[in-house]
């Protein structure tokens, strides 16, 4: 039996790509040919560019290749950011198209990103078995209410199209949305496809050498606090906050007297006229001084993976991005929700009030700040009080519930290997002979 070959085409943005990797991997570790197929990022999304070398450097055993981007973006682009990305990754279908066809191999599975809905039709046309890869919770599949998914109502409904769809989740973690899926909530109007839960797939780290100089500085900072003592802040690739914020973020950061690892990038207000990053300048007048012996600000990024296992994070101020979620649950680690942008919002109520697994901010609704006294208190509860401990056994469950699943004959393999079971026999209803 030849070795089977699926080709992953994951959407735009580093969100995307990373959990598409990550599933890459897994698909090596069983054995399985693997090729990424990137959509060139744009000039001026450096960030892209920059994730998708790191990625394919670090994985020498996945294919990485880079197709054309469409000679036109979306046709509207004054359209919700949802049917921009939906609009330019339909206008990649003929590039594609000319991609699968000019692979010297056969495909035996196309794993689309939840955003390349319209990479049916290329599939349809090459009879090639589609699947999708859903990077977010499965409760964003079957929580029909929302507006995010009332607006993504198209993608949805050509998901049902699929063959099935691969979650990054496990069974425990979501039960009552994997009943709703199966009860035909997403779309009442069409079957519901197969849904395997197959995570947590996530960062593990850069395990390439052991050496202080090969490490981040905030890594070897970190090294020297003390065991569950510092607040981690990072908001996700895009997640770039107005100068007035960052203001009460360092008044709270300094009023709770904890240590912190921030991750600053430059406010949206200054990108074009003020590209280097100045914190002098952005921070409060004499911050970094006052903080330099508790606290640490990482410009633009920081190795998130390696941050979130460190004995010494004691908790996550987090945009709920579910990669990050994914992540902070396997170190058992204790966040606080600030959700910025697209579904995290989302993503915000479904860990706050279904998995119980962290606690929300108040004042970003509505673009107003989140104030320092706020900050300071949303820390002290998670690190101080009765609260915050029940919260962090909280995660400790749900950490050894991951790993349950991911193991051996856990839900998560099982349901890989039903995915194996289910393509194996779409081949053979199609007459392709693996």
């Amino acid at each position: 039996m030849k070795r089977k070959t699926f080709v992953l085409f994951p959407s735009l943005g580093v969100g995307h790509l990373n959990p598409m990797v990550e599933l890459a991997k897994h698909l090596r570790r069983h054995g399985l040919g693997v090729v990424v197929a990137v959509i060139d990022p744009r000039d001026d999304d450096a960030t892209s560019a920059d994730a998708t070398a790191r990625l394919a450097a670090a994985n020498p055993s996945v294919t990485f290749r880079i197709l054309p981007a469409p000679a036109t973006a979306s046709p509207d682009p004054g359209a919700h950011r949802v049917r921009r990305s939906l609009d330019t990754l339909r206008l990649a279908n003929p590039v594609l198209l000319e991609f699968l066809r000019s692979l010297p191999a056969a495909v035996d599975a196309l794993l689309l990103d939840m955003f390349c809905v319209d990479a049916l039709d290329v599939a349809a046309e090459l009879a090639i078995p589609a699947y999708f890869f859903f990077p977010s919770p499965a409760s964003a599949l079957a929580d029909k209410e929302s507006e995010t998914t009332k607006i993504r109502l198209y993608q949805f409904k050509r998901m049902m199209e699929g063959k099935g769809v691969l979650v990054n989740s496990f069974d425990w973690l979501e039960p009552k949305a994997l009943k709703a899926l199966a009860a035909g909530v997403c779309v009442p109007d069409k079957p519901t496809p197969s849904v395997y839960c197959v995570g947590p797939l996530v960062d593990a780290g850069n395990k390439v050498g052991s050496g202080a100089e090969r490490r981040h500085a905030c890594l070897v900072w970190l090294d020297a606090q003390p065991r569950r003592s510092v607040v981690f802040l990072s908001f996700g690739s895009q997640g770039a906050l107005p100068a007035a914020q960052l203001k009460e973020i360092a008044r709270g950061l300094e009023s709770s007297g904890h240590r912190f690892l921030w991750v600053v990038r430059n406010p949206p207000e200054e990108q074009a006229t003020s590209p280097e990053l100045d914190l002098e300048r952005l921070l409060p007048a004499g911050f970094l001084e006052r903080t330099k012996g508790t606290g640490m600000v990482a410009k633009n990024w920081a190795p998130q993976a390696e941050v979130v296992q460190h004995e010494a994070v004691g908790v996550f101020v987090t945009h709920c991005g579910w990669n990050s979620t994914l992540e902070a649950i396997m170190s058992a680690l204790p966040m606080i929700c600030w959700p910025l942008y697209a579904e995290k919002a989302m993503n915000k109520v479904i860990m706050v009030e279904e998995m119980k697994i962290a606690v929300p901010l108040d004042g970003y609704e509505e673009g107003g700040l989140v104030k320092a006294e706020e900050v300071e208190a949303k820390v002290r509860l998670v690190m101080e009080t009765e609260e915050g401990r029940k919260l962090r056994e909280k995660l400790v469950e749900t950490r050894d519930m991951a790993l349950d699943a991911v193991k051996e004959g856990g839900s998560s393999e099982v349901a890989f290997d039903e995915f194996m079971r289910d393509l194996e026999k779409s081949s053979l209803e199609n007459g392709v002979c693996s």
